[in-house]
């Protein structure tokens, strides 16, 4: 005996030939067993459906016979998850098979709950695979969900979330249908969809529990939905109503597929209500089914379909794509928020899903030129472009020729330089006047030929670098300058040992010839040439790019080589100055016409003024600013010593030339006698 519960209704018939037609495998070996079956109307209840099962498990079989089968070898039933549910955990103490031909929750398939559970419709387990997959190939990640309140539903809501969370795709609202539910209830969910800003909404829901929302949405004229259907009610015959359709046409979703049954038609034909209803529909003897056979069943059907039942009691899974339309339509979008354009990336919006975020551009020095969610770091010697969508070459900074500030610093070094030729080309011709004699013509040519290259060493500083400007700027610039520096050393001695010649008994000014004055420029000035040497065999400047992650600029710029060494330049030049200042201080009150330690000592306060303020500067200064400063500080030392030595004695020579005579020279020092 076979039992049957089906909500019959008007499709008996249907169900009366399937049982009239055996697997084509099937073979029985007790010819004295006749099939039977009891059909149980459900009525879709699952409190109707327990108590049939009840009723089918407690029938006692009226015609015996050998091979004394047991009353209830099995039973079909039934469309929907909820009522299967129902018999399924009523029916499997008993071991009694269970096979539903419409019952597709995934919860079904837990065997340790329903052991004799089988169906001959795939799970939702894979039809909430195929919806997640239909979400992602159309690029929705914003959508609504309505289930019914069922296993069904549930179930099936919870399998899709599975599958669909791990690829950003945000349910903004879940609502919550059933046949049973009061008016309110189906009005709430109206007001989600109202409120909402989804234009996707999945309903995994009975066609039956989603009729009362579909009859809200046509009198309350929501439309602009793209709806997905699960298989329970995408082939509803609602649909293709023209009420309906205007507003769930476009109705996407999979279902299982179907064929015509051979041979249903000339049944259905036959039927008359003057034949016999009870006739019996047996065409052949079944050997007794228990449930280890029915799980080895493996055949090919009438319509070329594999028919087998895997381990959890499931069939193989296939679906066929249904979309309601009239006619070609518009894929809609449905998203949270738009894709964010090259050169943005995203950035979540607290308290809402991950679907939802602003555009907000990418950080300088990185990019994004894909859809990805976060920017990208351009490469060490990249900079991102203005679009922030690409990756270009950074500006490589260094002091030119052919900017302003680089053509204002090489005009103010070769005016100096100028300056100082012409310098140099007065006293040359004015070697034999009593001015230049007084004020030691030989120092006073080597240092103003000093000053030369001082003024001239910033045209090492600018334009793009070598190895050999790099080598040249920093020695040339110390062994100058302490040329410089040593020359009015020498000159500051003479005017303190000239002053102490005129006391009576002393004899220091014989004593401290040109010879010694030689001695002392060219002794002080190989110490700076020596530290210069160590400097270059031991750690050389060389050419050198500072690349920092967060500037567009790479800086071109001379690494000294070793900071040591270059402070030790720097340290020298500053010791022979402070000795000057010292000596020219004290010398400051001798008479007029040795005052030239007066200049000396001004010249010096401006030098050590301009170089102690430059350490600092130097320091803080970026990029090609820190090779202006050191080129300012060097044309500010010179032309403070070119004008506060040399300016005044210019003047008495140019403008001034009858103060330029021996008696006006020596007429304080008549009076000092």
């Amino acid at each position: 005996m076979i039992g049957g519960i089906f909500p019959v209704y008007s499709r008996q018939e249907n169900i009366l030939y399937s049982f009239d037609n055996k697997p084509p495998m099937a073979k029985f070996s007790c010819s004295s067993i006749s099939l039977g079956y009891i059909i149980v109307d459900s009525c879709s209840s699952p409190t109707n459906v327990l108590r049939a099962a009840l009723t089918l498990m407690s029938t006692s079989q009226q015609n015996g016979s050998q091979c004394h089968p047991p009353p209830m070898l099995a039973i079909i039933a039934e469309s929907e998850s909820t009522q299967s549910l129902a018999v399924a955990g009523a029916v499997g103490p008993f071991k009694i098979p269970l096979v539903s031909y419409f019952s597709t929750c995934a919860c079904l398939s837990d065997k340790t709950k329903y052991p004799t559970f089988f169906r001959t419709i795939p799970s939702d387990y894979y039809q909430a695979k195929a919806l997640a997959f239909l979400v992602r190939q159309f690029g929705w990640t914003w959508i609504g969900v309505i289930m019914s309140d069922n296993d069904y539903g549930r179930n099936g809501i919870s399998a899709f979330r599975k599958e669909v969370e791990a690829h950003v795709v945000c349910i903004e609202f879940v609502g919550t249908v059933l046949r049973t539910y009061p008016e309110s209830k189906i009005l709430e969910v109206v007001e989600l969809i109202k409120h909402s800003t989804v234009k996707v909404i999945l309903a995994f829901v009975p066609e039956k529990d989603f009729y009362p929302l579909m009859n809200e949405v046509l009198k309350q004229n929501i439309t602009g939905i793209q709806w997905i259907a699960s298989e329970a009610w995408v082939t509803a015959a609602s649909l293709s109503t023209p009420e309906m359709f205007k507003y769930f046409g476009g109705t996407l979703g999979f279902v299982v597929q179907k064929m015509d049954i051979p041979k249903l038609g000339p049944v259905l034909k036959d039927i008359s209500p003057y034949k016999d209803s009870e006739a019996f529909f047996v065409s052949d003897f079944w050997e007794v089914l228990v449930t280890e056979q029915l799980k080895k069943v493996h055949f090919v059907d009438a319509f070329g379909e594999l028919m087998f039942f895997d381990k959890n009691g499931d069939p193989p899974a296939s679906y066929e794509v249904i979309n309601w339309q009239l006619r070609d339509g518009q894929t809609p979008k449905a998203v949270c928020s738009e894709i964010c354009p090259q050169g943005t990336r995203k950035a979540q919006i607290k308290g809402l899903p991950l679907c939802c975020f602003d555009c907000i551009p990418c950080a300088d020095g990185s990019i994004s030129n894909t859809t990805a969610t976060d920017c990208i770091t351009c490469p060490e010697e990249y900079w991102s472009n203005e679009r922030k969508d690409s990756c270009i070459m950074k500006i490589i900074e260094f002091l030119s020729y052919t900017e302003t500030m680089g053509i204002i610093l090489m005009a103010l070094s070769v005016l100096g330089a100028f300056l100082t030729f012409s310098t140099l080309l007065v006293f040359i011709h004015f070697r034999d006047t009593p001015i230049v004699k007084a004020n030691n013509s030989e120092l006073s040519l080597l240092l103003l030929l000093s000053l030369i290259f001082c003024f001239l060493c910033p045209l090492t500083f600018i334009g793009e670098l070598t190895v050999w400007s790099c080598i040249l700027r920093h020695t040339a610039f110390g062994i100058a300058f302490a040329l410089c520096i040593s020359c009015m050393l020498g000159k500051t001695i003479v005017v303190v040992t000239a002053f102490r010649a005129t006391l009576p008994g002393n004899n220091v000014a014989g004593k401290f010839g040109p010879p010694q004055q030689r001695a002392i420029v060219c002794s002080c000035t190989a110490v700076q040439i020596v530290i210069c040497i160590l400097w270059l065999n031991v750690a050389p400047p060389f050419p050198d790019r500072v690349i920092e992650q967060r500037s567009k600029k790479i800086i071109l710029e001379c690494n000294t080589g070793s900071d040591a060494a270059f402070y030790s330049v720097l340290g020298y030049i500053g010791l022979l100055a402070i000795v000057c200042l010292v000596l020219a201080f004290l010398a400051r009150k001798l008479p007029d016409q040795f005052n030239e330690a007066k200049f000396i000592t001004f010249s010096l306060l401006i030098f050590c003024a301009v170089w102690i303020t430059f350490i600092p500067a130097y320091v803080s200064s970026p990029g090609k600013y820190t090779v202006a400063v050191e080129i300012f500080a060097i044309l500010s030392s010179a032309f403070g010593l070119l004008i506060c030595i040399f300016v005044p004695k210019c003047y008495i020579i140019l403008i001034k030339p009858e103060r330029n005579t021996r008696k006006h020279v020596m007429r304080k020092n008549t009076k000092v006698n």
